[in-house]
């Protein structure tokens, strides 16, 4: 409980601050919608409520306040609507037997985690070789390392469809791969950098004492340098696993997709439906939770059996 607490205070802190926002943001729609229904509203007309502050809606309107918070096209829904969404697309569809429907966040949070996992994997793989290469090699650090920290500075939004675009010019039909790549780009550096410096974290004492010893370079490597670099490989690897599904999801976005959480966000803003676009962020933010947890389950469990204080 005393690690819980601060996580459920923050989470309270959020959900307060969200429902007070929810009247402001939604007073002129309901105002609109009320008045299509004949209701008495003040200032009388679209353009005259256009003119003045919400504040000013919600100080004359003060019995029209509980309609913003039941709005089926809001601009922010509340979080009591965003659970009922993900519930109707989630676990609704789990006791109908229609896990796998198009209908079904299961499938495109299963469709997009694919992808992201593929990311990671080519990331993470690209961000050791490179963090292995730069640590032994100072020549690979100067040439390396620079464009590394340029390749960040790309909009990612910008990136994605060029790499859409020269996947399909080169012949590669399936949309899994580019989205990969697209992950890909945006897990390699978190561990290239975590991973260079876990590596480059023994002290100077403890090299000198390996090399008494006679050890040679792979021993060093799997005796010292990569067992200090585990708990700057694993935070990495958490930074990681969340930079892959961001980019999985842009990765969709520009593709045209019907199938992805990045598609049903895409699909939910052109069909003017805020509560698929929310609860798609929402699967998208579980998701991420859950692969965080795992690693860090992963950490502790790896931590322990080498001994390690966690």
């Amino acid at each position: 409980m005393r690690n819980l607490l601060p996580i459920f205070t923050v989470v309270g802190l959020i959900v307060a601050v969200w429902y007070a926002a929810v009247a402001p943001m939604n007073i002129r729609s309901a105002l609109d919608q009320l008045e299509r229904s004949d209701h008495a509203v003040v200032p009388a007309g679209a353009l005259e409520r256009r003119e003045v502050s919400v504040w000013y809606l919600l100080v004359n309107n003060p019995n029209q306040i509980a309609v913003t918070y039941d709005l089926e096209r809001s601009r922010l829904p509340t979080p009591t609507q965003i659970g009922y969404e993900l519930w109707k697309s989630t676990g609704e569809m789990l006791l109908r037997g229609k896990a796998m429907s198009k209908r079904s966040l299961l499938y495109h949070g299963w469709v997009t985690l694919q992808s992201t996992l593929w990311g990671f994997f080519l990331g993470t793989t690209v961000g050791v070789m490179g963090a292995i290469f730069i640590v032994y090699s100072r020549i690979v650090e100067l040439s390396l390392m620079p464009w590394a920290i340029i390749s960040q500075t790309i909009p990612i939004v910008a990136l994605a469809p060029m790499i859409i675009v020269l996947s399909s010019q080169i012949g590669i039909e399936s949309r899994g791969l580019p989205k990969a790549m697209i992950s890909a780009y945006l897990c390699f550096f978190p561990v290239l950098v975590g991973l260079t410096k876990g590596l480059r974290s023994p002290a100077l004492s403890q090299m000198d004492l390996l090399k008494t010893y006679n050890a040679s370079s792979v021993q060093v490597f799997f005796k010292l340098r990569l067992p200090a670099s585990v708990p700057f490989l694993f935070t990495s690897l958490k930074v990681g696993i969340a930079a892959a599904l961001v980019g999985t999801i842009v990765g969709e976005l520009p593709t045209g997709a019907i199938s992805g959480l990045g598609a049903r966000i895409l699909i939910g803003d052109q069909f003017g439906n805020p509560l698929a676009i929310w609860a798609a962020l929402f699967a998208a933010a579980i998701i991420a939770g859950i692969l965080v947890t795992f690693l860090d389950l992963l950490q502790r469990f790896t931590l322990h059996q080498m001994g390690m204080r966690v």
